[in-house]
């Protein structure tokens, strides 16, 4: 079958599936005429690409809290891939609230025994809707409709009863001087997050790279590696390499 059959075909599972709610693979092979194998390959490629989640025998559509993950850039996209490519099998890892990072999820599926901290109700229902569903805990706290997450002095003193391998967070903005940036005045959770984990990985498209935010949110001597897209010119790149950093410029796939 060509390559253009094969995408009209996996365009119309992932709208039967939409339509339908959780599909098993066996109702796909009927309906399609193909067997339950390349369904399974169909919904292996349309979950590493974000458009749905896989479950148990079938798929599901991707949650409410994470439609609009699909209609991300290719930017977003690709560096959440890339944030994914960093996790080994049973992590113990901190997923910040923000588009970027909760387009994570679906990356997520096939990593074994992932314990998964989150202050975002969006990631923790996307967590639950996966296949193989990591452990998942919550920080708990006061809501902050701004940021759609968690924060306050409760998170925090739960954050502290943890380790963690890895913190992936997003940011409003980065200084190359200075650090990540952000519009939000609630920086306490976020340097908390910090502190409990081992690496720091930042989330973050090319053209947040020198807005001028005047609210630092976490500075360079915390933060591990930063992970953009290939629009980071050259300058930035040395100047963030500078401070320490490993950037990684993710390579961005035409859809």
């Amino acid at each position: 079958m060509s390559k253009r059959n094969t995408a009209q075909r996996r365009h119309a599972i992932l709208a039967f599936v939409n339509a339908r709610g959780e599909t098993g693979v066996d109702t796909l092979a009927e309906h399609f005429a193909i067997s339950e194998v390349t369904v399974r390959k169909d919904l292996a490629t349309l979950e590493k690409s974000g458009l749905l989640l896989r479950r148990y025998g079938g798929a599901a559509p991707l949650p409410q809290e994470l439609l609009g993950e699909a209609r991300l850039s290719p930017a977003k996209r690709a560096i959440a891939r890339a944030a994914c490519g960093r996790i080994r099998e049973h992590q113990r890892i901190i997923i910040d609230s923000g588009s970027t990072t909760s387009a994570m999820i679906p990356g997520l599926a096939g990593k074994a025994g992932l314990v998964v901290m989150t202050n975002a109700l969006a990631v923790a229902n996307a967590l639950r809707e996966l296949e193989e569903e990591p452990m998942l805990l919550m920080t708990g706290g006061t809501w902050d409709p701004h940021s759609e997450s968690f924060q306050g002095q409760v998170a925090e003193q739960v954050l502290r009863q943890y380790d963690f391998d890895q913190l992936f967070i997003g940011a409003d903005g980065i200084d190359p001087a200075r650090g990540t940036t952000t519009f939000n005045e609630l920086l306490g959770l976020s340097r908390v997050m910090a502190e409990v984990s081992r690496e720091v990985v930042v989330l973050a498209e090319s053209a947040k790279v020198g807005r001028r935010i005047p609210n630092l949110e976490l500075p360079w001597k915390v933060i591990h590696t930063l992970i953009t897209d290939e629009g980071l010119g050259d300058k930035s790149l040395a100047a963030i390499e500078a401070q320490g950093i490993e950037v990684i410029r993710a390579a961005v796939d035409a859809d």
